[in-house]
């Protein structure tokens, strides 16, 4: 039955694009911001088999969002909720299809590799931040588990010290509950062995994203203390909700 759930859900992708595309470009070609983009990604996430619950405050005003990562579904389940922008490696530009979508979505493209680039990206992230669109970024730099985080990176956080206007800094812990060990993009795994895994997969897919507290740049010394900061809140829900999910059912 993988192969028909497969097709399936891939049908469903294309009718989703093919939906939101069109008033897409009729935005692009007047010039205004197209509202499509956060519209498509919702509805590729249940395409895909996600069901995506809120849990907490998102936080109003200019925001800027630091989450785990753990798959690809991250960004149509956070993108879908948010209308945010993604910080994403140069590579993912020049996926065929992939890249140009994710350009639809105002993603910003870094590169890990290049020298003396790091200036360079920063300046790019602040312009981002100086519109209204919310900033999305995995700092981990790859993929995880979901039950545990990798270090965070700090290098780019250092665009908010001082940021380019107001803002706060929610960090967002995104939750597969027992699923992540199915779901999550580990090891050497090709991205398209992946997501054919994935589509495959049995049933729904239930994701919470967790908006933890927010709080104001200005308050930590540095980009690193940025990092820390909102490391421990995520790790922190990350360990509560593993406790919570292993905790005994009550007597009937």
């Amino acid at each position: 039955m993988a192969p028909l759930r497969r097709t399936a859900r891939i049908a469903a992708l294309a009718g989703s694009l093919l939906a939101c595309l069109a008033p897409h470009l009729v935005y692009r070609l007047t010039g205004r911001r197209s509202p499509w983009p956060p519209r498509f990604l919702a509805l590729a996430a249940r395409s895909v088999g996600a069901r995506v619950r809120i849990a907490g405050r998102p936080a109003d005003g200019d925001i800027f969002l630091l989450a785990n990562h753990v798959s690809w579904i991250d960004i149509l389940a956070l993108g879908g909720a948010t209308g945010a922008a993604f910080v994403s490696h140069d590579g993912v530009a020049r996926w065929p299809v992939i890249g140009w979508l994710a350009a639809q979505n105002n993603t910003l493209f870094v590169s890990r590799e290049k020298r003396g680039a790091l200036a360079i990206q920063i300046e790019t992230l602040r312009t981002a931040l100086s519109g209204h669109q919310p900033v999305a970024l995995f700092p981990e730099g790859t993929t995880g588990d979901g039950r545990t985080l990798l270090p965070f990176k700090p290098s780019l956080l250092s665009v908010l010290l001082p940021p380019p206007r107001a803002m706060m800094i929610q960090p967002i812990h995104i939750d597969y509950g027992p699923a992540a060990d199915d779901i999550a993009w580990l090891g050497e795994e090709p991205a398209g062995a992946n997501a054919m895994r994935v589509l495959g997969r049995r049933g729904t897919l239930s994701i919470t994203l967790h908006f933890l507290e927010p709080f104001d740049p200005a308050v930590c010394a540095d980009r690193k203390a940025i990092a820390a900061l909102a490391r421990d809140r995520i790790a922190m829900s990350i360990a509560t909700h593993q406790r919570s999910s292993a905790l005994p059912l009550p007597p009937v």
